[in-house]
């Protein structure tokens, strides 16, 4: 059983996007700045004038927490598991599951990047796995600062 998230009129895009395999964020038209959750007018003007953009699904791990015990049965065969904050390179930050890596190798500043997973008919849901390219750059950068592993 997959646990889908409430849609909405205002949620739609965000939905249409991720069934498609692209992530969306809102946009403000006046004053340009996106965020994530979609809201009903813009955090930092006010304006009501919005719209969705597409981004890179690049992104870090801003912090983590290890789920051990399941908040849903649904979840049961699923512990331990990775949820996260993840910082997009253009600024919103989402909240996630990250795939794809074992819990004791998750790492803040940890390059990430989106995936989709098809959950229910009709139903996509973004989540981000490691993305081991932008680590060997980032590790190269800083001189091995983060560790391999």
């Amino acid at each position: 059983m997959a646990v889908v998230p409430g849609m909405s009129e205002l949620t739609a895009p965000f939905w249409e996007a991720a069934r498609a395999g692209r992530l969306v964020v809102q946009e403000c038209q006046s004053c340009r700045q996106s965020w994530h959750p979609p809201l009903p007018r813009c955090p930092h003007c006010h304006a009501a004038g919005l719209g969705w953009r597409p981004v890179s699904g690049e992104g870090t791990v801003y912090t983590y927490t290890v789920v051990r015990h399941p908040t849903h049965h649904a979840f049961a065969d699923e512990v331990p598991y990775v949820v996260a904050l993840v910082a997009l390179a253009e600024g919103p930050r989402l909240v996630t599951a990250l795939l794809g890596v074992a819990p004791d190798e998750v790492r803040v500043g940890q390059p990430v990047r989106a995936v989709f997973r098809d959950v229910a008919a009709g139903v996509a849901l973004p989540y981000f796995e490691p993305d081991a390219g932008r680590a060997a750059a980032q590790r190269g950068s800083l001189g091995g600062l983060w560790p391999a592993r």
